[in-house]
């Protein structure tokens, strides 16, 4: 399982055991969009090649709201 923890300068992450940071612009300029519009599923989808995704995708700017 992975877990993300969101701020407004980037991403903690936690991926088998492995912590490491996604910096805001890493993640703007890997998806190609502003950080506040970035999902939650999109940052797992840069993480891990086949996530498990459920339910709704939900906004960065939403979930630091």
């Amino acid at each position: 399982m992975t877990l993300l923890s969101f701020d407004e300068q980037g991403i903690d992450v936690v991926y088998e055991g492995t912590e490491f940071r996604l910096e805001k612009s890493l993640v703007e300029e890997a998806i190609g969009k502003a950080y506040p519009d970035v999902t939650d599923h999109e940052v797992l989808k840069m993480v891990e090649e086949d996530p498990p995704l459920s339910g709704e995708p939900q906004r960065i700017d939403d979930i630091l709201g």
